[in-house]
C-alpha cells in the first residue's frame, strides 16, 4: 500500500524586521534520505531567493526543516530552527510530525 501526504508547506515568517525575509520549506519525509532531501530543498529555493533579492532588494535566505515520519531528524536540523524567527522546540516538532504521521495511518488503515 502507497501511502502518500503533500510533502511541501512553504512559509513566510515575518519577525518585523525591516529587510529580513525568511522562506522557509517544512518536509515531513518518510525515507531515509534526509541529508538528500535537505539539498533538494534548498537548490530547489536558491533561485527565488535570488529572484527576491533582486525584485525586492531584500536580503533572503533558504532554510531547509526535514523531519523523519518517525521524528528523526539530520544533525543539521537545530542549526535551521535557530533561523526561524520564534521560539520552537526541537520536541514539540518532532512530536508534531510523529502525530500528523499517526494521523494518516489511522485514516487509511480503518
Amino acid at each position: 500500500m502507497n501511502i502518500s501526504q503533500p510533502e511541501l508547506r512553504s512559509e513566510k515568517f515575518d519577525d518585523d524586521d525591516d529587510d529580513d525575509n525568511n522562506n522557509s520549506d517544512v518536509a515531513i519525509s518518510g525515507d531515509r534520505n534526509v541529508i538528500k532531501k535537505e539539498a533538494e530543498k534548498i537548490i530547489k529555493y536558491k533561485d527565488l531567493a535570488i529572484e527576491i533579492q533582486r525584485m525586492w532588494n531584500l536580503k533572503t535566505k533558504v532554510i531547509s526543516v526535514i523531519i523523519w515520519a518517525t521524528g528523526t531528524v539530520s544533525k543539521s536540523f537545530r542549526k535551521y530552527v535557530s533561523n526561524i524567527p520564534g521560539k520552537h522546540e526541537v520536541k514539540e516538532l518532532k512530536k508534531t510530525a510523529i502525530l500528523g504521521t499517526a494521523h494518516i495511518l489511522r485514516k487509511v488503515l480503518m
